[in-house]
């Protein structure tokens, strides 16, 4: 009798070892998911974005970025769970409620994710520019072949999750000590952050589109799968992975929106028009001369580079709609590193003014978002029982998701025209 829970606790040991050693060897791809999220939401684009729409709108532009927060939320939450709760990709799941719909989805995704590949690129070459000088075509060649390195490594997963840590963390560490020195008028922001001077819906769909728009709603996700804490009984991990992510994101967009206002609020004119013009690079340099511009180039550069990690990844997830042969392993690694010579070539072809191409690529994937969303609140409402194998979906995920479809779809409606202007397209 005495012996019984002695060999029962023997026995459970080894279970015990082999469970926390599993759940040590998936918090690498998990918090990898976190900041490929959370960096690729930062991207270059979002930088420009934030510098380009602070100097015209000044503290208004809070409001925009507290928008693309709780737009952000709604659409994380939502294709969090139900890419993990169903273990499969957007394609996959989109497929299986929607025939082919996964197809037009991965479409979309793919040439979203090739114009903000080429954008990240182009913020690569610019990040370069201002940290050691290099021409910016030279720079984003080289911003691009360092990316097709990490994917030709075998190991790539775990270089992703260490690199893009370690650089978003350092993205955070420098953009606030420029907020700190730039001295912005927190409470004039504040006060604009829920009651604005003036509201321009180009802008929030252009912001949106940056930081959650295109092949951004899926990156996490999707390099969340990898994790294998996947499936119902996971939902709790996953809800928190995606919250953690949200708050990153949502603090480093604020922080630095503060620091590009204490330059602008002091009466400082940023050149946004010009072939060169780099309106963040300005904003930094003013506040901390030559090393504020080498931080930036720093900050920029890594914005850069983790995006393109993330937009060649994610994008190439979704051509596995189209060949199961691309579903991972080398064949995936083998179509991301294609992914990013492709955009690397197209970026040193074209002619646009990298900044003006780093505004664009967000309105673009601002215009494509609702469609993906629009998927998958189908599944939420009306397929949860076979599509999500009968998990009972929550109630108020769906009314906030719901309403950030609408939303979407309004604002791009009211956005085509201004969006394509940048890049002197229509009116």
């Amino acid at each position: 009798m005495t012996d019984a829970p002695q060999q029962s606790s023997t026995a459970e040991q080894p279970s015990k070892a082999k469970a926390k050693a599993f759940a040590k060897s998936r918090r690498g791809p998990i918090l990898g998911a976190i900041f490929l999220m959370a960096t690729s939401a930062i991207g270059p684009g979002f930088i420009t974005q934030t510098a380009t729409f602070t100097a015209q709108l000044g503290a208004a532009f809070a409001f925009a970025i507290l928008v693309s927060i709780l737009i952000d939320f709604a659409v994380q939450m939502n294709i969090w769970r139900m890419i993990t709760v169903s273990g499969k990709r957007a394609g996959d799941l989109a497929n299986q409620a929607v025939p082919y719909s996964g197809h037009v989805l991965a479409v979309l995704i793919i040439i979203g994710g090739l114009a903000f590949n080429i954008g990240n690129i182009a913020g690569g070459g610019l990040g370069l520019n201002a940290l050691l000088g290099l021409d910016p075509k030279i720079g984003g060649l080289l911003t691009g072949a360092l990316a097709i390195g990490i994917f030709l490594f075998k190991k790539a997963g775990p270089v992703v999750d260490i690199v893009v840590m370690v650089l978003g963390i350092g993205m955070i560490a420098m953009t606030l000590i420029v907020a700190i020195a730039s001295q912005p008028p927190i409470g004039e922001a504040l006060r604009q952050t829920i009651v604005p001077d003036e509201i321009s819906f180009a802008t929030i769909t252009t912001i949106v589109g940056g930081t959650v728009g295109g092949y951004i709603t899926y990156a996490g996700a999707h390099r969340y799968l990898e994790s294998g804490f996947v499936g119902p009984d996971h939902v709790q991990g996953v809800h928190r992975a995606s919250m953690q992510g949200i708050l990153v994101t949502g603090i480093m967009r604020y922080v630095l929106f503060l620091a590009i206002l204490g330059v602008v609020a002091s009466g400082v004119t940023l050149d946004l028009a010009g072939q060169a013009a780099n309106p963040a690079a300005q904003a930094f340099g003013h506040v901390l001369g030559e090393a504020g511009l080498r931080i930036f180039g720093f900050i920029f550069w890594a914005a850069a580079i983790t995006s393109v990690i993330g937009a060649a990844f994610t994008s190439a997830t979704f051509m596995s709609v189209f060949s199961k042969r691309l579903a991972g392993g080398w064949p995936l690694q083998v179509a991301t590193v294609a992914f990013i010579v492709v955009s690397l070539v197209v970026y040193l072809l074209i002619g646009t003014a990298p900044a003006a191409l780093l505004v664009f690529v967000g309105g673009f994937n601002g215009l494509i978002l609702p469609i993906g969303l629009t998927i998958f609140m189908y599944i939420g409402w009306f397929r949860s029982k076979d599509v999500l194998g009968g998990y009972r979906y929550p109630r108020w995920l769906l009314i906030i998701g719901t309403i950030a479809t609408l939303l979407s779809f309004w604002m791009g409606a009211n956005s085509i025209g201004p969006i394509f202007a940048f890049l002197g397209v229509g009116a």
